[in-house]
């Protein structure tokens, strides 16, 4: 079970992360942020745009808003500007939301419909929770390798690296 510091100390990584790969996407050709790198989402840009379109997804369910509408087939930022600022915004509003995240909130029965299994889902929110951020490292460690492919080294990606964890790791 997790608690309001784990989700806390977990919208810090997905910051700190997504920061980080994006400053190293950046260096790349548009080109080669779109080219298919045989990935599940094909490229570069593909995977963060999948990123995107999950974390808007959920945070629109956390807050009990309906679900953006997304075309399937078609990318929520189609420009490289357009994913960035859509990226760091995305962010914000998780921060934001971990900060109003209560421990009672996460035990509490959380009931959604999931499209892609067509169907509603009922079960603790905390395991939802969990499953958000999971899905961000997942499509997160498939970036490192494609751009390990491309001869850019992400450096240390774990967690205990987390700069803020350098100047109080009890702070969370």
């Amino acid at each position: 079970m997790i608690n309001r510091a784990y989700v806390q100390l977990m919208s810090s990584y997905n910051r700190w992360m997504n920061e980080r790969l994006l400053a190293m996407a950046n260096t790349l050709d548009d080109d080669v942020r779109h080219a298919d790198q045989g990935a599940f989402f094909k490229s570069i840009h593909g995977t963060l745009d999948h990123l995107i379109r999950g974390d808007r997804n959920w945070l629109a369910r956390f807050s009990q808003q309906p679900a953006p509408i997304f075309p399937a087939g078609h990318l929520v930022c189609a420009s490289w500007s357009e994913l960035v600022a859509m990226r760091r915004h995305i962010d914000a509003e998780i921060d934001q939301w971990a900060e109003r995240v209560s421990d009672d909130w996460l035990q509490q029965p959380f009931k959604w419909h999931s499209p892609m299994y067509q169907r509603d889902l009922n079960m603790p929110a905390w395991i939802v929770v969990t499953h958000f951020f999971n899905h961000q490292t997942h499509h997160r460690g498939q970036l490192t390798t494609l751009l390990s492919q491309l001869g850019i080294d992400p450096g240390v990606t774990d967690l205990p690296m987390l700069p803020a964890l350098e100047i109080d790791p009890f702070t969370f």
